[in-house]
């Protein structure tokens, strides 16, 4: 089976996007992971799988796959990514794209300058519904790992997000304790971890180990996450730079109610095009 395929990444964050419209195509764990692999295959973190919506108020529907073959609810660079590569490829003539997720409804909007905002929806804080387990809820929560309490913070961007607060992300230990909290028995569907240091009020840096890719360039869930529960903590503002390892984003969240939409900001990039067979 022979493939057309566009390699984008957002800030760094790489993204294999397949044009499924037909519904021709249909890939096992082991083809996403051999598409995945940097050395056998194309390379990348995450790939996207566009297909028809299934509602038809909805332009799109789309399928995410992480680098180890496992599917997930959302990824917010990678929303941004579909929304410039249907836009520029003709499949729609909006600017404002509804693409359906397993993490729920999104939209996607064309913007000047090579940027795309998308609209993540609502943080979710309630543990049942991240998943999380704890008796209430709560800002923050002590989590046992690596020998140690760890304060963390919790929230479903439509995917199950652990924000830690640290002083320094180039001496955090994203890489010893990311994939500890990751498979930690209180995330029963595993989590996203993301390292935050605050600059101040409205700037963070942030580094994202993420579920089933390891740690990525960037991460536009987790920048939501992390801005959210900074917001939560009384650490940040509602408009924040969020400076990852690829480059930044701009997260805007109007805290004064927990159902107001958090929106996304930031640019994408086309690497290349190509053909694989499987």
């Amino acid at each position: 089976m022979r493939i057309e395929f566009t390699k984008m990444h957002g800030l760094g964050n790489d993204f294999v996007v397949i044009n499924n419209l037909s519904r021709a195509i249909s890939l096992s764990g082991e083809n996403i992971r051999f598409i995945a692999d940097r050395h056998l295959g194309v390379g990348c973190d995450q790939l996207l799988l566009i297909e028809p919506a299934r509602n038809p108020e909805n332009d799109f529907s789309y399928r995410i796959f992480n680098a180890d073959g496992g599917e997930v609810e959302q990824c917010g660079n990678g929303a941004r990514c579909f929304t410039r590569y249907v836009y520029d490829r003709g499949l729609t003539d909006k600017k404002a794209i509804s693409m359906e997720t397993l993490g729920g409804v999104i939209t996607g909007h064309i913007e000047q300058d090579n940027q795309v905002r998308v609209d993540m929806g609502t943080p979710v804080f309630e543990p049942g519904q991240i998943p999380f387990s704890a008796e209430a809820e709560a800002e923050t929560y002590e989590l046992e790992a690596l020998g140690n309490s760890w304060n963390i913070s919790a929230v479903s961007m439509g995917n199950p997000h652990a924000v830690l607060v640290v002083d320094n992300v180039d001496a955090a230990p994203v890489n010893t304790l990311g994939p500890e909290i990751e498979h930690h028995a209180r995330f029963p569907q595993r989590v996203n971890v993301g390292f935050m240091q605050v600059i101040d009020n409205s700037h963070i840096r942030l580094r994202v180990f993420e579920r089933g890719a390891g740690e990525t360039q960037a991460c536009g869930t987790g920048a939501c996450a992390a801005v959210v529960t900074g917001i939560r903590r009384g650490l940040l503002e509602n408009n924040v730079q969020v400076s990852l390892q690829g480059g930044d984003l701009l997260i805007n969240w109007d805290s004064r109610n927990n159902n107001n939409n958090v929106w996304l900001t930031g640019p994408t990039t086309y690497v290349f095009e190509g053909v694989i067979e499987l």
